[in-house]
């Protein structure tokens, strides 16, 4: 099924439509992190392993105070199909730092593996690089295997990580790479 997708930015009367989304995904594997630390080196592994059987991730942020986020201090994108939200991306700019932070990419799940995530991000790659942004980094949760492989395949870098990062105690990995 091929998709017409627009992007626009979002309104107030699409946050019903976008908190009501499954934000959970469904995964064979997880990324496991290993840190060794000695003396003056640290040593970091990001192995990807797969599970016994299938398990669904739950999103690491409460996706229904996200509205209140959105008001607050983030930017957010929509992706239209034929005129409906089937997706979006939230994102905070650190102008100081030229560099754009993916906080959140979810897609409707009868729209997942159409090309409307990897669309959303590189819409804000332009729209960065419009605003003379020299990075874009995206966050997400070790246990997101869909969007670790989705980000390597567009060319993002591994860039670090944050133990303990989300509430729900999941590691945060963060990918990145240089837009031009």
């Amino acid at each position: 099924m091929s998709l017409d997708i627009k992007i626009r930015s979002a309104l107030s009367t699409d946050i019903p439509r976008l908190v009501g989304f499954e934000h959970k995904v469904g995964s064979d594997y997880v990324w496991q992190l290993d840190l060794q630390k000695e003396s003056s080196e640290i040593s970091i592994s990001l192995r990807e392993v797969r599970l016994p059987r299938p398990v669904q991730v739950k999103y690491p942020r409460d996706h229904f105070s996200l509205a209140d986020e959105w008001k607050k201090n983030a930017r957010t994108f929509v992706a239209l199909g034929g005129g409906t939200p089937i997706g979006y991306i939230r994102y905070l700019e650190q102008v100081g730092a030229s560099a754009i932070w993916v906080q959140d990419l979810v897609v409707a799940t009868e729209a997942r593996r159409k090309g409307v995530a990897s669309l959303l991000l590189e819409y804000v790659g332009h729209w960065g690089l419009e605003r003379h942004n020299r990075q874009l980094f995206v966050e997400m949760s070790s246990k997101n295997h869909p969007m670790i492989s989705l980000v390597k395949k567009m060319g993002f870098e591994f860039s670090g990580y944050n133990d303990h990062y989300y509430a729900t105690q999941d590691v945060a990995l963060f990918f990145g790479k240089l837009i031009k």
